[in-house]
């Protein structure tokens, strides 16, 4: 946080107490960043009412270069485009109430494009990912929400066998089906599981529940549906906005009501702001070495530095930026008072010393 440009080996050796060679060799210590910053999000979730969830998304990390082990294309969201560099999967934990999301870890894409095509798909990688952590992480909460690239069936059949409930959101054209509610004929056949089609421009209010949602605007109505794609039952809303478009958001967990549904995916979004201001202040893409240990003590130590700084903002109207900026301020002064041999306490420097930490803090 107190380095002002790019946060790398070289400026930690100049702006900390150690050197730059002890901060590289330290960066191939393995740590337990997972149980960290559990251990963090714990303390910051302690106002909240328990309504937790483990939310994933993949993010793409511009990288130089060549020899870094598993650089490729990888789809960048911000650039619209497939760019060359790493791809990280970030886990986070977020809390429904308090509306915030504190990251768990972030693992680094290890899947070469050949193996993509033989031996698994990209998703049953990020499914691999989760269940090498499935124990730790269920000690936190056992549902699992998403974005819609992930509402596809081999992801979400393979993530509930681990015992998790996945909350998404399906493609606007997704064929969905009204649960059967008819009598069994007695018949030696299966029994039926789906009515009519949905016409989601066209919905049979008396089969929906409508939501009264104050915190986005539209009409949302609540159901369980039968899903094709999915071969499954969900618990599905289906959120009219008021330009026309349809959001269809679902969760596997058919007793989940709407309300849940549309909270626990909307609350989704606040990963992205992680990854935002990691990136901004805290040096997420700064890391050019090329050893895998280093790039994911880098990603995972850039992630667990947004959580505690995400801690000390609990002051209304504290950013992310204006805590950077007093903290490389009261880095500068402390340096300054250090050199000249000054005494910060004395009434003639108190006024000039808090003037000089919150110099820049106002324009963050």
């Amino acid at each position: 946080m107190v380095i002002p440009r790019r946060c790398n080996f070289t400026q930690m050796g100049r702006y900390g107490n150690r050197g730059e060679q002890c901060c590289r060799q330290t960066a191939e210590r393995s740590v337990n960043w997972l149980e960290m910053n559990m251990w963090l999000s714990a303390f910051a979730f302690k106002e909240g009412k328990g309504r937790n969830a483990i939310v994933i998304d993949p993010s793409f990390i511009k990288k130089s270069g060549k020899q870094t082990p598993y650089v490729g294309t990888f789809w960048s969201g911000c650039a619209g485009a497939v760019k060359h560099g790493l791809e990280i999967l970030g886990i986070g934990v977020i809390d429904v109430d308090l509306h915030e999301c504190m990251m768990l870890k972030a693992v680094q894409t290890t899947l070469e494009k050949g193996e993509e095509k033989k031996e698994m798909s990209l998703y049953d990688w990020y499914a691999k990912v989760l269940e090498d952590d499935k124990v730790r992480l269920q000690r936190i909460c056992k549902v699992l929400v998403a974005d819609s690239a992930f509402s596809k069936r081999p992801f979400i059949d393979r993530v509930m066998k681990m015992g998790f409930h996945v909350v998404s959101r399906l493609r606007h054209d997704a064929a969905l089906f009204y649960t059967w509610d008819g009598k069994p004929t007695g018949k030696p056949d299966r029994p039926r599981v789906k009515g009519d089609k949905i016409d989601v421009r066209n919905i049979d209010m008396s089969k929906v529940e409508k939501l009264e949602l104050e915190e986005t605007s539209g009409k949302a109505y609540a159901l369980k549906a039968w899903c094709k794609s999915l071969h499954r039952v969900v618990s599905l809303v289906i959120h009219e906005l008021p330009n026309g478009v349809r959001r269809l958001y679902f969760a596997t967990d058919e007793n989940m009501s709407g309300r849940d549904v549309v909270e626990y995916y909307t609350t989704r979004f606040q990963e992205e702001f992680c990854f935002r201001d990691a990136k901004q202040f805290l040096g997420l893409t700064d890391c050019q070495a090329r050893d895998k240990r280093k790039l994911d003590s880098a990603f995972n130590s850039s992630f667990t530095a947004l959580n505690v700084a995400k801690i000390m903002c609990k002051e209304p109207g504290t950013s992310i930026g204006r805590l950077k900026a007093q903290m490389v301020n009261a880095y500068y002064a402390q340096r300054i008072i250090d050199v000249f041999e000054k005494n910060p306490n004395t009434p003639l420097n108190k006024e000039s010393i808090n003037e000089i930490f919150s110099f820049d803090a106002e324009a963050a």
